[in-house]
């Protein structure tokens, strides 16, 4: 079937090609109401779907923003298998497109350039998840477009920051526990890494002993991936080998559900012999039974707010960088459910 074209709609609706080209890009005070009726019922009738690459040419934009995940794991699927992108990726979405703009969702490889994409794809704006200084400052820069850091400890005016106090979360997560009577705790995490977003959620369980005046012992922290398998290998693990442990912080909510599953494969029960306080509060942790004591961050929000800085920026002067503005954080709260066991 031949696709319908500007061209089919200006004879059809009796006008100019021009005339069509107004009201597509709006610019409907150029022609009559008549017109515009006319146009917009011979779109009707032709089913004519604008091409959004043509109106970017008119228009000196694409109407396009990128949402960037660089895979800062060997594990490349990760990403995608976790729901927390999910939902930030749909809170994006639905505030962009309330503006006109569409998504492009990349996965980038370690190693790989960000630059590439925002070149090749003519984004008008991008939000980056998870990134390291190390991969950002000429790359992003280069791009010469608005971005929106999410979850990046990345300390530079150029990039608008929207994120949590990460090590006040691991901090809350591990008193919880203490405060409970817990006093042997085990951190299961993704890998530490500088000045990233597990590296402070570590910070804060340490600070939380700390404060408690209880032992750090390294061999209680298991860091691999952010991963269920990592949970679920590391809670049977912990269940075989350390029965010292009595409760668990895990610094996502995926890793606390594979935590629980291997506790329970290994012949324990959660919450009656370990305790587990998990982190993010994706819309499974309240589902999942028993459901999951977890730090609430706020995801629709986070991820929200993020994409209303871009759109500022976007309108405000395109392709300018938001000098001097701070990072923001979005609040955090314990989200109290039945993971997590008094001691006397």
């Amino acid at each position: 079937m031949r696709k319908i074209t500007i061209k089919d709609v200006a004879r059809n609706a009796g006008v100019s090609i021009a005339a069509v080209s107004y009201v597509l890009n709006g610019k409907e005070s150029k022609v009559s109401q008549d017109t515009i009726a006319r146009i917009h019922e011979s779109i009707k009738e032709l089913n004519y779907i604008p091409s959004i690459t043509a109106r970017g040419l008119v228009k000196n934009t694409s109407e396009l923003i990128g949402v960037i995940i660089p895979q800062t794991e060997d594990h490349k699927q990760l990403v995608f298998e976790n729901p927390f992108y999910s939902e930030m990726i749909s809170a994006i979405e639905a505030v962009v497109r309330e503006d006109g703009y569409h998504i492009i969702l990349a996965g980038v490889d370690k190693g790989k350039t960000y630059l590439d994409i925002s070149t090749s794809r003519n984004l008008d704006g991008a939000i980056i998840m998870g990134i390291y200084s190390e991969q950002l400052y000429e790359e992003c820069k280069q791009a010469n477009i608005p971005i929106v850091l999410i979850d990046s400890y990345v300390n530079d005016s150029d990039f608008t920051n929207v994120g949590i106090d990460d090590e006040l979360g691991g901090y809350m997560a591990t008193k919880h526990l203490i405060d409970n009577g817990h006093r042997n705790i085990g951190l299961v995490t993704g890998m530490i890494r500088k000045d990233g977003v597990v590296e402070k959620r570590f910070l804060g369980y340490k600070r939380a002993l700390q404060e408690a005046g209880l032992f750090y012992n390294p061999d209680y922290v298991f860091e691999n991936s952010v991963s269920y398998t990592h949970g679920r290998s590391s809670g049977t693990l912990i269940a075989e080998k350390y029965p010292e442990i009595t409760g668990v912080f895990a610094t996502a909510d995926m890793v606390a559900f594979g935590l629980i599953r291997g506790i329970k494969e290994a012949g324990k029960e959660v919450p009656e012999h370990i305790s587990v306080v998990g982190f993010d509060d994706i819309s499974m942790a309240h589902m999942f039974l028993p459901p999951l004591t977890t730090v609430r961050q706020q995801i629709f929000l986070k991820g929200e707010t993020a994409a209303k800085l871009l759109i500022d920026q976007i309108r405000k002067k395109r392709g300018a960088k938001a000098h001097g503005k701070k990072r923001t954080n979005i609040p955090l709260e314990i989200a109290d459910r039945e993971t997590v066991r008094k001691l006397h």
